[in-house]
């Protein structure tokens, strides 16, 4: 098990990469297919949505077939084969279709690690294990950002993605070779997600899972190139410093939060104030759009370590859930998370396209923060009412 979960953890590393590394790419695929800021948006929110739609199949995969196939073959096909579409693009519609296929790839990674760690370990250890694969996989947040400026740079945007086609394929078969299925649950009755959806301590936990990712996600997938582009003029280099910065917050944040609730007793109150504070971060940033980059800088790298949550989130909800529903239940939760950034990038993707061209360069940007800052103040307003546990 112990050579399984190094590989799914690599599995993960990509995942982190593909939703992060077109921030870093904005300026060469404009200029070379003609890829707006809109477009990428677009794609961005479909290697979400794609990944969100596949929780629901791939929940009941794990439950049926374990995380060894599931995990292996998707990524194999989806990874591998996403990626080389994405190295033979030659419009927008190419890149779309990529990450598409791309996000049904890395759907079930995250996923495989977690369900072997509610078969195999502790649930009082969850969170904690949760929030450490999601902070080792992070590094892929990391190479998105100055390392991805450096190698389009070396070998071309098209050189890293057939690597990258190749990693996936090759990540996919160790999968294939060394995962271990857990035993399956006997017992338990029967049920579905639907089931879960009747629960109504899931009423108040799935609206904050709906948001808590979507401002750090949505900024680190795609709009801190922009915004650092067009209000500050930054080149290619200097916003994958910028990206680097906020992708080594994020992974501060996922180890920090991590642990806290078995710290201070309580998970519900851990998670609502890093979403209150990312809220306000994100607020903050409004108030000061084109006063410093290096003041935009820190607001955007605060909001990503808040958005650290993701793993304590998953915790608090699957405590709810029957053993012998694991499977579906953490799946949920990550269609929530995950499905909410696609929703939401989709929708900042045409604040963008509204607010674009005109005088003010600060006008797309500022109306897509207030948009995440507000929607995590009412998703943070709605998980006041849950209730806490730690089991």
């Amino acid at each position: 098990m112990q050579a399984g979960l190094v590989l799914l953890c690599l599995a993960y590393v990509l995942s982190q990469f593909f939703r992060a590394f077109l921030a870093v790419l904005t300026a060469v695929l404009e200029r070379d297919i003609g890829a707006r800021p809109e477009d990428l948006a677009d794609a961005s929110g479909l290697w979400f949505l794609a990944f969100a739609a596949m929780q629901l199949p791939v929940g009941w995969l794990l439950d049926r077939v374990g995380p060894r196939r599931t995990a292996s073959t998707l990524l194999l096909l989806g990874g591998g084969g996403g990626a080389a579409v994405f190295a033979l693009a030659s419009a927008p519609a190419h890149i779309s279709a990529a990450m598409f296929l791309i996000g049904i790839g890395c759907s079930p990674v995250l996923m495989g690690s977690y369900y072997i760690f509610a078969r195999e370990y502790p649930p009082a250890r969850f969170a904690t294990l949760a929030a450490l694969m999601l902070g080792m996989g992070s590094v892929g947040n990391l190479v998105a950002s100055y390392p991805t400026a450096l190698a389009v740079e070396w070998i071309g945007w098209r050189g890293a993605l057939w690597t990258l086609s190749a990693l996936s394929a090759a990540v996919g078969l160790g999968i294939w070779m060394t995962v271990r299925d857990p035993a399956r649950h006997e017992g338990g009755g029967g049920g579905s997600v639907l089931t879960l959806l009747k629960l109504p301590v899931m009423w108040t936990i799935l609206p904050m899972m709906f948001v808590c990712y979507a401002p750090s996600g949505a900024v680190r997938g795609l709009w801190i190139g922009p915004y650092l582009r067009d209000v500050f003029g930054q080149d290619t280099t200097q916003i994958g410093t910028a990206t680097l910065i906020m992708g080594c917050a994020m992974i501060a944040g996922t180890l920090c939060f991590g642990p806290l609730d078995r710290m201070l007793g309580t998970r519900k109150w851990v998670i609502f104030a890093g979403n209150l504070g990312g809220a306000l971060a994100m607020l903050a940033l409004v108030a000061v759009i084109d006063h410093s980059v290096a003041a935009s800088v820190i607001l955007i790298a605060v909001a990503g370590f808040m958005g650290g949550t993701f793993a304590p989130m998953i915790a608090h909800g699957r405590a709810f859930v029957p053993p012998h529903l694991v499977g579906r239940g953490v799946t949920l939760m990550n269609l929530f998370g995950i499905g909410g950034v696609g929703l939401m990038q989709f929708a900042s993707g045409r604040m963008h396209q509204s607010f674009a061209g005109g005088a003010d360069p600060t006008a797309p940007y500022a109306a897509i923060f207030l948009f995440f800052g507000l929607a995590l103040l009412l998703g943070t307003a709605i998980y006041l009412f849950s209730r806490d546990s730690l089991d």
